[in-house]
């Protein structure tokens, strides 16, 4: 269903977190050298399963308490990215392992705002079905 707005969305999140973070590194290291998800293995199981909820969302259009509850759990799985991000920045703050850091850290957070509105719009799509389904 491309008429409806989450799932442009859920596109927009799903082009995030599959293709940005190959383009944009998430830090520096002391050395100049760019750390992309790809060197972490938990990072790239992360990325992926965030991928394959927004897909599996884009895929269940037709029902939307399923697309609600894979979208509410992609929002969970992108904060705990975000938190293990936060966490290896403040944790070698004090060290140089970290000197840059880079875009790919903050695309947590554009998915989890596309998320968001996503949901909102899957939300609004289940109480207008409900309704309609009263006057009936």
């Amino acid at each position: 269903m491309m008429y409806r707005v989450q799932t442009y969305y859920l596109i927009g999140c799903l082009l995030i977190s599959a293709v940005l973070p190959f383009i944009f590194p998430l830090w520096k290291d002391a050395n100049g050298k760019a750390f992309y998800f790809m060197m972490d293995i938990v990072y790239v199981i992360l990325f992926g399963l965030s991928n394959t909820l927004s897909l599996l969302s884009i895929i269940s259009h037709k029902k939307r308490q399923q697309q609600f509850v894979m979208g509410r759990l992609n929002i969970i799985l992108n904060l705990i990215l975000l938190g293990l991000f936060v966490y290896r920045t403040l944790n070698a703050s004090g060290e140089t392992a970290i000197s840059e850091k880079g875009v790919g850290m903050f695309l947590p957070i554009f998915s989890i705002v596309l998320l968001v509105l996503a949901n909102k719009a899957i939300k609004k799509d289940e109480d207008l079905v409900k309704s309609v389904d009263r006057l009936r």
